[in-house]
């Protein structure tokens, strides 16, 4: 596995937290000393040092990590609302993180998890963060647009040179490359929906367009792909002519609401997190109208243990209408559309192990992100990306493939041998000529 930086904007390891030097003009209060030792208590008493400008500390007095809070406005803002406070101070630099970022992040999200309930309620009212549980077609298309239409050039720099792929890998050997894991998924899914020369595909939400290309090439199917995002769109389309699939992939700029047509398979491949459960009734209704009685389902999402909000600096800056689904969430989509469940598999450790890919080629091209944005954009995703990965180390995020059909059919795999007959993932050779 690829190691990581330290973290994205290094500084000197603070073995003895209390060696700080002041950042900031002037000596802390006493209440602000007081507020320091009450926030990291709140926090669960992780093992680490929160330190302020003045160099006091809260904390154990060795610890393998720090966050030093480089002013006193800072300090109150991380105590009003932390979890908005802390990706904007970091992103600003009025934070500063000593020790890896997502080793770090990852004993903050579990000693978060057990904190937080002896938190008395007015405290949860306080620091909750605000659920947004689905967009109407012209939230939607705002949100896609900043999150996905920041230019093909920036997720090119750090995505797999494979098939540009935003979702999680499948390292079904542990020491496979990046490129090799991402091609894997495809096929991973490819089998799972047992597809056959002829068949119709409709594909929610396409991305770069890599599933379709790969499913028209390589299985031989005709792939009807919609997608929001007109920055992806042009992409996947200039593909598909230099591929030679354009006859064979038709890409279509419209929302998964308006999906209309038939198919033998439906897939959905990290677009859900955009739905949100209040409109899963009108997912289901449209796979209920395009999908054959005799058709089969993939949808592939990140999810996790209970129901609740993305993080509120994530939604803020970085995901915009964002809403990740417990698995309890997830079924009553199908079970609302008259759907069965056939498989469901959690890839968890297989995105901690793509996001920390993700992290060291975001690193090594630091510096041009810098230039082609500005600072605290390096500072917001290096944060965004190292957040991921902790939370799925942490347990707190899951991935969800969720296999399934309509009630009736009984076209339904007897067992799972198809899915590894032979190994997913191209040898290096393959993928070296490809």
């Amino acid at each position: 596995m690829p190691q990581q930086d330290a973290q994205p904007f290094p500084s000197p390891p603070r073995p003895h937290a209390r060696d700080v030097g002041s950042a900031a003009s002037g000596s802390a209060t006493r209440l602000e000393h007081s507020l320091l030792k009450a926030l990291h208590r709140l926090a669960g008493d992780p093992p680490l040092n929160l330190l302020l400008w003045d160099g006091f500390a809260a904390g154990p007095a060795k610890a393998r990590f720090a966050i030093e809070i480089l002013d006193r406005a800072a300090l109150f803002q991380l105590l009003r609302s932390p979890t908005i406070s802390f990706g904007e101070l970091f992103s600003a630099g009025r934070l500063r993180v000593h020790g890896d970022l997502s080793d770090m992040l990852v004993e903050i999200y579990r000693h978060l998890e057990r904190a937080r309930r002896s938190w008395p309620a007015w405290l949860r009212r306080l620091w909750r963060d605000r659920a947004r549980r689905g967009a109407n077609l012209a939230d939607a298309r705002h949100n896609i647009h900043r999150h996905y239409d920041l230019g093909n050039d920036f997720y090119r720099q750090w995505l797999d040179r494979a098939a540009m792929q935003y979702t999680c890998a499948y390292f079904e050997s542990p020491d496979i490359s990046l490129e090799q894991a991402q091609l894997a998924k495809l096929e991973h899914v490819c089998r799972k929906l047992r597809l056959q020369p002829g068949q119709q595909v409709i594909e929610a939400g396409c991305g770069w367009g890599g599933l379709a290309r790969y499913m028209a090439q390589h299985h031989g199917v005709r792939v009807r792909a919609f997608n929001i995002s007109r920055e992806q769109l042009a992409w996947a389309r200039e593909q598909a002519v230099r591929e030679g699939l354009a006859d064979r992939v038709e890409f279509i700029e419209d929302d998964y609401r308006n999906i209309t047509g038939e198919c033998d398979a439906f897939v959905s491949i990290g677009m859900l997190e955009h739905v949100g459960p209040d409109n899963y009734p009108a997912l289901a209704g449209v796979i209920g109208r395009t999908l054959k009685a005799d058709g089969i389902g993939l949808i592939h999402t990140i999810g996790r243990n209970r129901p609740g909000p993305v993080n509120a600096w994530i939604e803020k800056r970085i995901f915009p209408g964002g809403y990740v689904p417990s698995i309890g969430e997830l079924m009553g989509l199908f079970e609302d559309g008259g759907l069965s469940v056939l498989d469901v598999e959690n890839l968890r450790l297989h995105y901690a192990q793509t996001l920390e890919h993700w992290q060291q080629r975001y690193l090594a091209v630091l510096d041009r992100v810098r230039a082609d944005y500005d600072d605290d954009f390096a500072r917001a995703w290096a944060l965004y990306l190292a957040g991921s990965r902790a939370a799925f180390i942490a347990g707190n995020m899951q991935l969800f493939q969720v296999v399934f059909a309509p009630a009736g059919s009984n076209q339904v795999p007897h067992s799972r041998l198809h899915l590894y007959r032979s190994p997913a993932a191209p040898p290096d050779t393959a993928l070296a000529r490809s």
